[in-house]
């Protein structure tokens, strides 16, 4: 059978199975047996013998030659994967199958959903998809409407695995939940059928899967981009998601030991994931605990083959595939870990447990969840209309909320046309992606009392005609306000992600937010805008600012297909000929939002060229991960730049694989020289001497700089106390350098436990920390006033030539794209620009002052490419706490400031929190001994 590769134009092809036989197999866990508690009354039909089958749908063990669970040696492979999904297609009515999308190898990501036959008949499927999509919108579902869907249609509930290509036991278990419903003739079986259609991705990471690497080919880690859909792999999944919208939702994972992890969640919990939500979560945990099986909880002398709740598991960042189908489409978002030391067995058999039970209670339940499914909706739809944010809340025992949402009301959200028009349009149509409406507005609009992003008020703010307005009072509400706000209003200080994920401060666009009924006269946007609005003449030309990561894009597709572009170096606006227009140029433009404006005059400017890129990959550089998998990515996939190789080697022994670049991009890593030697760092000084440029990003592209000579900044110590956990703040922007071209005056920087970096004496501080009162930062942060006066982004200049330090990693998870803007000036450096804007031209010796920063002591590598572990305590629980540490950690460091303790322990592999071998073992034992945690960074 031919897997259908377009799963949102066509319902998947039905197929039919052969004559039925019952097929009574031995061994059968009992959880296959007997209807779960509340259930309704048992179908007709169905079988009380657990192990009845139909004989013609294969079973793992004829179709691959082993079991699945229980007896199971090892785990499948993406060939067998695809290959079971088909063949149990071809032999069950219960079944259709499909492909969600591709990998980036490649590889497809096939998808299967089983139900009774009567509901994956031919349009049937897409008819209950619509009537569950309908009850998102209370506008048009009447109460009467939704309470007969709730009655009469199944639930739909997702199963899926192996996000992080290296945890693959929930893969296989997937394929035995697959084999269950597809085959099994119980009643245990018909229940769920009868009251369900389950969706089940058996691997959303087929290329890490082959490679056994937690990230995707480009060295993403898929389970935090849910909101921003950079890959290709989420992509494909979160249209399907909109095509068959989850209530309940299982994402399988593996972590370290022999434990199993499943709600009820760690804290924090986002406000605007729904009570109904979590009711459901923690009602489905109870149902986990009662059929685990094995050694049941742990606790006392139970360690191994346990399962256990609350610890590390949190719900609060935006990009993990709980939050988004929890706060974007209302379902019980559930991650389960599995400990990756248990034998195979255990680990799949465990995995199909909490699979089968949360099927089990979701068929149990179905009525309940559909009509409380609708409430969310409607409910969110009140709270819009009255602007009012759901409030904080904590789930776990011991924790009391100590930050709540603030009395602020929010009943619009208005992007703003001035500049970036790019990026602005891109955010709408990431709004759009996830069915939240928004309008275009057709004429100007006063807004009496607005909140300007940046902690600013104003009032009688108008809002001009080409704004974006993002009305609160519609059904996706929660989404909205998730991804849209200003600060995500953390109700706990645990953090084992990011503290801020606003799109708009991510993005750098101009944006405000009012409490005020406004309704502007505006129209629904229903396609991306862009391209030409009219014909050039002739002889003209066609314009466009070089002020966004979308325009960027476009730059370098033209530069890439050999389009005479020109720059204007004062007001960042890019021309090409008007002959050069072609009908696939005009089409790129439009789908990246940028207006390609037509002109009788021909383009003026400075000729632009495409950069020659060397991405360095030698010492202390992780090619599989990181930042120089992102710079893979935007730099290759999205802007289509042929990046060459460049080792510590080539630069020590100045081959033509160095020297034939025009531009050098340093990631960030754990060496704070790239091992070069003193002839290397010699070599790289002659060569942007020539009038190359080098980008250095955090914390190894800043400090191989300065190990060469290259910048006379340095790095500040951070107090003890310090936090930056993944916050935004606002800079000061420089815009005598090309990097800071098409930038505002102010701008808005990410940062993540970053070097902080004193400012340059000897080139321009492009990024800076402002001293005085406009300084500002949102997500969660503390001493942050460490950063006034500090610089996120220096211009060094170098004979013809120059270096770009960015102390942040500006191409952090693709999405932050004011970042990705900057990188994109920087590999375009107008030739001479260094010398022609004042900055001087230096000589290939060393300046003393920079002599003397490359002299200071290096900085100890805490964090690698994330952050170190941080777990603050009171003052009088120091010893008692560093005796916990001890057992699992001795390079813990231990400092005292303002009555709290602070153990900092070094993660240089940049581990975060889920894939760290002792952070959630270390914190389960800090509580066992009665340790508060006044925080936790992880």
């Amino acid at each position: 059978m031919r897997l259908s590769k377009r799963p949102l134009r066509a319902v998947p092809t039905r197929r039919t199975a052969g004559v039925a036989a019952l097929l009574l197999l031995a061994g059968l866990t009992p959880l296959l047996g007997g209807a779960p508690a509340g259930a309704a009354p048992t179908p007709p039909g169905c079988s009380n013998d657990p192990a009845a089958r139909l004989s013609t749908v294969p079973s793992p063990e004829s179709a691959l030659g082993f079991p699945l669970g229980t007896g199971q040696e090892r785990v499948v492979t993406n060939d067998e994967v695809r290959g079971y999904l088909k063949a149990v297609d071809a032999a069950s009515d219960r079944v259709v199958t499909g492909v969600m999308a591709t990998s980036v190898l490649g590889q497809p990501l096939p998808y299967a959903i089983v139900s009774d036959e009567r509901h994956v008949r031919q349009g049937e499927l897409q008819q209950i998809a619509d009537d569950i999509r309908d009850l998102r919108d209370a506008r048009r579902t009447k109460a009467k409407k939704a309470a007969e869907t709730a009655t009469d249609r199944p639930a739909i509930v997702w199963v899926t695995a192996n996000v992080h290509g290296g945890e693959k036991s929930g893969t296989d278990a997937a394929l035995k939940t697959l084999y269950e419903l597809a085959s099994g003739l119980s009643c245990a079986v018909a229940e769920r059928n009868d009251n369900l259609v389950t969706v089940i991705v058996p691997t959303q990471n087929p290329d890490g899967r082959d490679a056994s690497r937690r990230q995707n080919e480009y060295g993403f880690d898929m389970n935090r981009d849910w909101f921003a859909r950079t890959q290709q792999e989420t992509d494909g999944k979160i249209e399907l998601l909109r095509q068959y919208p989850p209530q309940v939702f299982i994402d399988a994972h593996e972590m370290g030991g022999r434990q199993y992890f499943f709600p009820p969640n760690a804290d924090p919990i986002h406000h605007e994931i729904s009570s109904e939500n979590v009711d459901w979560i923690n009602r489905i945990g109870e149902a986990n605990k009662a059929g685990f099986g094995f050694n049941g909880a742990c606790g006392g002398a139970v360690t191994t083959e346990c399962y256990f709740n609350y610890a590390t598991y949190d719900l609060f960042f935006m990009g993990y595939g709980d939050t988004v189908p929890a706060a974007g489409f209302g379902a019980a978002g559930m991650t389960f870990e599995k400990g990756s030391a248990s034998a195979v067995a255990d680990r799949v058999q465990q995995q199909f447990h909490t699979q089968w039970s949360t099927l089990g209670w979701a068929a149990a339940n179905k009525h309940e969840v559909l009509t409380s499914y609708f409430k969310i909706w409607t409910d969110a739809l009140a709270e819009g209309r009255a602007g009012t944010l759901e409030p904080n809340e904590v789930v776990q025992p011991t924790n009391t909320v100590q930050f709540p949402v603030p009395d602020v009301t929010i009943r619009s959200y208005f992007l703003l046309p001035d500049r970036q028009l790019g990026d602005v349009r891109r955010l709408v149509e990431r709004l759009r992606g996830m069915d939240v409406e928004v309008y275009e507005v057709t004429k100007p609009t006063k807004v009496p009392t607005a909140r300007i992003f940046g902690g600013r008020t104003a009032s009688d703010v108008t809002v001009p005609v080409g704004a974006y307005w993002i009305p609160m009072d519609q059904p996706q509400k929660h989404w909205i306000q998730a991804i849209m706000g200003e600060d995500p209003y953390v109700p706990f200080p645990y953090f084992y992600d990011v503290s801020s994920w606003s799109n708009p401060l991510l993005m750098g666009v101009d944006t405000i937010y009012t409490g005020d009924d406004v309704r502007p006269h505006a129209q629904l946007v229903r396609q991306i805008n862009g391209g030409t609005t009219s014909a050039a003449g002739a002889k003209g030309s066609y314009a466009y600012p070089l002020d966004s990561a979308a325009a960027a894009e476009l730059t370098f597709r033209l530069l890439g297909q050999g389009v005479p572009l020109v720059r204007d170096l004062d007001t960042s606006v890019v021309g090409f000929p008007a002959k050069s227009l072609t009908q696939e140029i005009d089409r790129l433009a439009r789908s990246l939002g940028v207006t390609l404006s037509p002109s009788d005059a021909a383009a003026s400017g400075s000729p632009m060229d495409l950069p020659d890129v060397g991405l360095f990959q030698g010492t202390g550089i992780s090619t599989t991960s990181g930042s120089h998998g992102e710079a893979r990515y935007v730099l290759g996939k999205r802007w289509g730049l042929d990046l060459k190789p460049v080792t510590t080697a080539d630069i020590n022994d100045n081959t033509p694989a160095f020297t034939g670049r025009t531009v050098l991009l340093v990631p960030d890593g754990s060496s704070s020289t790239g091992g070069l030697t003193a002839a290397g760092q010699a070599n790289l000084r002659n060569w942007i001497a020539q009038g190359h440029t080098y980008v250095g990003l955090r914390n190894e592209g800043t400090r191989m700089a300065r190990a060469a000579g290259l910048t006379s900044t340095t790095e500040k110590t951070k107090p003890a106390d310090y936090r930056m956990i993944g916050s935004h703040l606002r800079v000061d922007v420089d815009g005598s350098s090309p990097v800071a071209l098409g930038r505002p005056a102010e701008d808005f920087e990410f940062n993540n436990s970053d070097s902080i970096l004193n400012p340059s004496s000897t080139g321009t501080n492009v990024l800076s920390y402002p001293s005085d009162d406009t300084f500002w930062a949102n997500g969660y942060t503390v001493r942050s006033d460490v950063l006034k006066g500090t610089v996120a982004l220096v211009d060094e200049p170098t004979g013809a030539g120059r270096a770009v330090l960015f102390a942040f990693n500006p191409l952090f998870r693709a999405y932050n794209e004011n970042g990705l803007h900057l990188v994109a000036n920087a590999l375009l450096y107008p030739s001479g620009a260094a010398a022609d804007r004042g900055a001087g031209r230096r000589t290939t010796g060393v300046d003393p002052a920079r002599a003397a920063a490359a002299a200071q002591p290096v900085a100890d590598d805490l964090g690698g490419e994330w952050r170190p572990i941080s777990v603050e305590v009171a003052a009088g629980d120091r010893g008692r706490a560093e005796a916990v540490v001890a057992r699992y950690t001795d390079t813990a460091r231990v400092s005292v400031a303002d009555g709290s303790a602070y153990l900092v322990i070094p993660n240089p592999a940049g581990l975060q929190a889920d894939e760290h071998p002792f952070l959630r073992d270390l914190v389960a034992a800090l509580r066992d001994a009665r340790i508060p945690l006044r925080s936790l960074v992880g």
